[in-house]
Parts: C-alpha cells; sequence; structure tokens
C-alpha cells in the first residue's frame, strides 16, 4: 500500500496580481479545475468580470504594498472557507529604465510591488500555514531573476530579491509548507505598457516579438499545487521556444 501524502483535490488557492495577465490566467484555470480561488488586485472591476464568467472565482480588492489589506485579503479567505492551501504571490511591475534615467519614483514602485509585496504576502500567510500545519506558496518571479540587461538593472534586481527570498523561505520552513517559484520569460501581458523610457519600450518591443500566453504559466503553477504533499516542486522556468 502507498503511503505517499496527498493533496486535497480541491484547494482554497490565493492569487494577487489577478486582474490581468498570468494572475488572471492562474485564477482562471485554477478554478476551472475545481479550486475555490480568491483573487486580489486594486482594480476590483476587472476581478468582478472574471468571476461573473468564472465560477469559484471570488474577488477581494487589495493593494498588495499595504501590508494590513495583504493581512485581511488571507483573513477574508480563511473566514470564508476555513482554511487557505495556497498563496501565489504574483503581482508585480515592469517599468525598465536606464539607471542614468534616474527614474526613482519607478524603482520605488518596483521595491514596492515586486519586494515588499511579496513580502507583505507571507507575513500574511505564514501563520495560517504554520498553525495549519500545510501550506503552499507560489512566487511567480522572472527570467530577469537569472540575467540581467540594459535597462532591467532594478526590475532584475526586485526579481533576484523574489528569487532570493522565495528559496530562504522554502529552506526555514517546515516540510509541511512548499515553496515553489515560477520564473517566466516572455509572456503576452500588460507590464511591458509601464515603460515610460522611449529606449526601453522600443528595445521591449522587439524583445516581444515572440511571447507565450500567460496560461503557460498558469499551467506550471497548476502541475506544483497538484503534487503529492511530500512532493516539493521548487523552481520552474517557462519561457519561449525561441527565447534563447
Amino acid at each position: 500500500m502507498s503511503t505517499r501524502q496527498q493533496e486535497p483535490q480541491a484547494k482554497v488557492v490565493l492569487v494577487t496580481g489577478a486582474s490581468s495577465g498570468i494572475g488572471a490566467a492562474t485564477a482562471a484555470r485554477l478554478a476551472a479545475e475545481g479550486h475555490q480561488v480568491v483573487t486580489g488586485a486594486r482594480r476590483t472591476d476587472r476581478l468582478k468580470r472574471l468571476a461573473a464568467t468564472t465560477p469559484g472565482v471570488h474577488p477581494v480588492r487589495v493593494d498588495v504594498t499595504d501590508r494590513d489589506d495583504v493581512r485581511a485579503f488571507v483573513e477574508t479567505a480563511r473566514d470564508r472557507f476555513g482554511r487557505v492551501d495556497a498563496f501565489v504571490n504574483n503581482a508585480g511591475v515592469m517599468p525598465l529604465s536606464r539607471l542614468d534615467s534616474l527614474l526613482v519614483d519607478e524603482w520605488d514602485r518596483m521595491l514596492d510591488v515586486n519586494v515588499r509585496g511579496l513580502l507583505h504576502g507571507i507575513a500574511a500567510a505564514l501563520p495560517v500555514f504554520a498553525a495549519q500545519e500545510s501550506g503552499h506558496f507560489v512566487t511567480i518571479a522572472s527570467i530577469g531573476a537569472h540575467q540581467v540587461v540594459p535597462t532591467s538593472a532594478v526590475y532584475s534586481g526586485t526579481k533576484y530579491a523574489a528569487w532570493a527570498i522565495t528559496e530562504g523561505l522554502r529552506q526555514e520552513s517546515d516540510p509541511s509548507i512548499r515553496v515553489t517559484t515560477v520564473s517566466p520569460g516572455v509572456v503576452t501581458s500588460e507590464l511591458a505598457d509601464s515603460i515610460t523610457e522611449p529606449g526601453a519600450a522600443e528595445a521591449m518591443r522587439e524583445y516581444r516579438a515572440h511571447a507565450i500566453e500567460p496560461d503557460a504559466i498558469a499551467a506550471a503553477v497548476s502541475y506544483a499545487l497538484a503534487q503529492p504533499a511530500d512532493v516539493d516542486v521548487n523552481e520552474i522556468v517557462v519561457r519561449p521556444a525561441r527565447q534563447r
């Protein structure tokens, strides 16, 4: 008889940055697989549209840069469903620019969302997972966590940080808490729309000539979550076959 630990089929999964792109695709895929998905973002109109067409999606407004907001996000899910099985830290911004452009406000925004937002999610969910003696963190990092190119210094720095924080969390956590980092390559999304520096915007248009759809990343998240409780998928890199 197998002694492999089985995960519950239907889970309660929280997804931040779920109003578009990878977050929305992840929420839609997981809900279609039968999970209860609590979606968080500031653009609640988009969250509500997704919920209206996707059973199992539950929209909640959250600003990941606000620690209390993220704590309330987790508490809302736990109060409604009695548990939280997974937290997908997906919210992120990518206003690329050269350092000598000195777009310091944009640097601050990346630090606030990509790093502090991640830490807020961990701080909110970790006590719940510890009390349950189960849980799964998924961080959506980036190929930028593994390489730096001109204009990506600050963005890559935040994604290196996301990778390092998540790896540290994995090493420090009890084995009952699983931790996964998913690093996407070029994906069709709105991320590039926030680039204000003309040179960086033009370079990104060329860079994104061959992009994969967000559901490819959602499939990776689904795979990690679906493993038995004694299997911890630590990192997945997903990029277009043409991205070299």
